[in-house]
């Protein structure tokens, strides 16, 4: 079940800036850093097994993330009307991205946060 009915209607992939930015239609704009989504990669081989699997380990916020290295993304595929999976430059692709798991890895926008002077 998804957080909200919110869908994608734009994705844009920045490879110089690092960036993959998705405009929800709910008017929401997320900027996922490229390495730390590679490092949040949902996959079992990633997790490091099945008992790992399911929303209670999922990260709390993707900012958190240390990645080892950089990584970038070279292709991106749409899965049905659900989800993407990335090929990242490490040759890993069996991520599967849902719509979901990607709100609630979506960063906090510091242009639109509320100053709490």
């Amino acid at each position: 079940m998804m957080l909200n009915n919110a869908l994608p209607t734009a994705l844009t992939l920045d490879k110089t800036s690092g960036i993959l930015e998705i405009t929800w239609s709910d008017g929401t704009t997320c900027r996922y850093p490229l390495s730390e989504l590679r490092e949040a990669c949902p996959c079992v081989e990633c997790r490091g097994g099945h008992q790992f699997m399911g929303r209670e380990y999922d990260p709390d916020s993707i900012l958190t993330l240390k990645p080892k290295r950089s990584h970038t993304i070279t292709t991106i595929q749409r899965v049905g009307n659900y989800a993407l999976q990335p090929t990242w430059d490490d040759g890993h692709h069996t991520g599967i991205y849902t719509w979901d798991y990607l709100r609630r890895l979506c960063p906090p926008n510091p242009e639109t946060e509320e100053s709490r002077d």
